[in-house]
């Protein structure tokens, strides 16, 4: 994924409006994100933990708000597995996050929701890059070219809904 800046990433988002995304906590060390490792952008708001943004890459990145479902409880006696990467997690390593539709459905309360990585860190779990005692990866024949390709149609087609488009 190539750097994105600041005015990027606010003017990405789709499903919120322009006040909310001006207001939008980025990462603080958005100069140190490994870029190279990952196929999209994404973080949890560190005053607001129940909030999550994720930005694509492309030519033109898009970028949409998330948060914890309401009543969604971390189980931490089960295990769970993230509908974008595929990654096993135990624990409360994946969330059921929501995000608002675009457009005036979303202004009327609207949303989808997935189970995705809690720490939205994917691009580094498919990779290897990230591990914890808590995740596991299921061997695959898959080469990581195709895993990475699998993410991103996952994550393509979860955007596709939040805004009403066809997946690529």
């Amino acid at each position: 994924m190539d750097p994105l800046g600041e005015a990027q990433i606010r003017d990405s988002f789709v499903n919120c409006s322009k006040g909310e995304a001006k207001r939008v906590r980025l990462p603080r060390d958005l100069a140190e994100v490994p870029w190279e490792d990952l196929d999209f952008l994404g973080w949890r708001d560190p005053g607001a933990p129940d909030r999550a943004y994720v930005v694509t890459a492309g030519e033109r990145p898009v970028g949409i708000t998330l948060r914890v479902a309401p009543g969604a409880r971390r189980n931490l006696m089960r295990s769970s597995l993230c509908s974008i990467c595929l990654t096993g997690h135990s624990g409360g390593g994946v969330d059921l996050l929501a995000a608002p539709l675009a457009g005036p459905a979303g202004r009327q309360g609207n949303t989808v929701g997935i189970y995705m990585c809690a720490d939205l860190a994917c691009s580094l779990y498919v990779r290897g890059k990230r591990t914890s005692v808590l995740a596991k990866r299921m061997e695959e024949t898959l080469t990581l070219e195709e895993q990475v390709e699998r993410t991103l149609r996952n994550l393509d087609g979860f955007l596709a809904k939040v805004t009403g488009t066809r997946a690529a």
